[in-house]
């Protein structure tokens, strides 16, 4: 280990690694430290059941990873990270036996939604393709310049991310497209009738077309196990098991970038950071939290609509109503009746997360944040209503609520996933009111979590945002 640093990264999730990364591609000495035995943040993958069946831990499916303007620059490849993608995109099944289902391909998927095919296209279409210059400049704080750079893309995208998912929604008439835009809704963890919950619908539905939904091979612990081997061919540092409680404990540097939330930036340099930036920090708001199953399975799960199998992600909650229904609960403190179910199947495509014959399930809802709710016979509910026979092929499961998601990761404030509250209000404002959010007035100190723009997700943009940052800044 150095004796001095240009710059320390406190966590080792994909965010503070592609914070380091670019520090390291700049010409910076950089360590990075985590608190854990293991790298990955909010992306690992372990054994949680039985021996063999690999379970991702916390994300699963990356839309945003494949699309992420940072790790496309980067040679991932060449340290093993590769990408599944199923043949199906994302499955939603009805009571009836129908399903929605979401191609690769838009006018395909169209076709399947009937009279709603022609609204749905509409809706869409523009967005996905103009997926490429969103990821690469509107993915962050607010910018004036992108828009005038790209007013097209700026008017198109944003009147429909205003927009609630329910005023969104009166635009189909068939339960299967109100059904699609409400799951992929409720990804925001905000109720269907607040500004904006339409954006997380429109932006993941427009991402299905324009990248589709991968997984990686392995689990997703290979995202930032290809960071890491980068990291290093750059002559980064990383050194995990090492829990940071002050900043004396870290040893002589310029700058440090925390991937961490507002509450552990506080805890940690609390002393440097004081008046009313500390006061916005103290009154960041987190959002709900989560309740999650690993599941080892006998065997697929018997899906009632055989084509729901093909899909890498399955949504579970019935007709929009009974979603919004579930969102709202969450949204007003209550534990949802009937969850709204988020589900993976990556063994259906990936055959070293199982042995032979086997299959793992990894599923979660949203809960009030803090709740400590035991949310495993309403999942296990949920997923037996659309597919028959379940339960009876279960091996074992391993529960993880709010508490638990919380001791895992502290990022997970309350089993909140997105590192705080992605409401308007919030969304471009994380986690304060600054022209740039990831720098504080300590011009040594820097955010680089999801804490700040564009939020939760596997894709390393706010890491690189605030590594720019400090390079313009104490790092130049």
């Amino acid at each position: 280990m150095a004796d001095r640093y240009d710059a320390i990264v406190v966590g080792a999730g994909p965010n503070g690694l592609a914070a380091a990364i670019t520090l390291s591609r700049a010409g910076r000495s950089v360590l990075v430290v985590e608190a854990r035995s293991t790298i990955g943040g909010g992306s690992r993958t372990a054994e949680l059941t039985l021996p063999a069946f690999r379970h991702d831990v916390c994300s699963a499916i990356h839309p945003l990873g494949r699309a992420s303007p940072v790790f496309g620059e980067l040679p991932l490849a060449r340290h093993g990270l590769a990408w599944i993608e199923p043949p199906v995109q994302l499955a939603h099944p009805l009571d009836d036996g129908a399903a929605a289902f979401v191609l690769r391909d838009l006018d395909a998927t169209a076709s399947t939604l009937g009279s709603d095919g022609r609204a749905y296209a509409r809706l869409l279409g523009p967005v996905a393709r103009d997926w490429e210059v969103i990821t690469r400049r509107f993915l962050g704080p607010i910018d004036p310049l992108a828009g005038l750079r790209h007013p097209g893309v700026a008017l198109r995208l944003g009147w429909r991310s205003i927009q609630p998912a329910r005023l969104l929604a009166r635009r189909f008439r068939t339960d299967a497209a109100r059904a699609l835009l409400a799951g992929a809704s409720a990804h925001s963890m905000l109720p269907l009738d607040a500004l904006a919950s339409g954006a997380f619908g429109v932006s993941l539905l427009a991402s299905a077309h324009a990248v589709g939904w991968p997984m990686p091979v392995g689990g997703s612990q290979a995202i930032p196990d290809a960071l890491a081997a980068h990291l290093a061919q750059l002559g980064g540092e990383i050194r995990t098991g090492l829990e940071i409680r002050s900043l004396k404990e870290l040893p002589p540097h310029r700058a440090i970038l925390f991937d961490l939330t507002p509450r552990q930036v506080l805890a940690i340099a609390g002393d440097r950071l004081r008046g009313a930036y500390a006061a916005q920090l103290r009154r960041y708001r987190y959002g709900p939290g989560s309740f999650k199953l690993d599941i080892a399975l006998d065997g697929p799960v018997p899906w009632r609509n055989p084509g729901v199998g093909e899909a890498g992600t399955v949504h579970l909650g019935g007709r929009f109503e009974e979603i919004v229904a579930s969102e709202r609960a969450v949204s007003r403190g209550r534990v949802p009746e009937r969850p709204f179910v988020l589900l993976a199947q990556q063994s259906r495509f990936d055959a070293s997360r199982a042995p032979e014959g086997k299959h793992t399930v990894w599923a979660y809802c949203h809960v009030p944040n803090g709740s400590p709710a035991d949310m495993t016979e309403p999942i296990l509910a949920q997923v037996e209503r659309f597919a028959p026979g379940f339960r009876e092929r279960i091996l074992q499961v391993h529960a993880m609520g709010a508490h638990e998601l919380e001791a895992y990761n502290p990022n997970y404030v309350g089993g909140d996933i997105n590192g705080g509250l992605q409401s308007l209000t919030q969304f471009f404002t994380r986690p304060a009111v600054r022209l740039d959010p990831y720098s504080t007035p300590d011009p040594g100190l820097f955010i680089c979590s999801s804490s700040t723009p564009p939020g939760g997700g596997v894709h390393g943009i706010c890491g690189w945002r605030a590594a720019r940052s400090a390079l313009r800044g104490v790092l130049r």
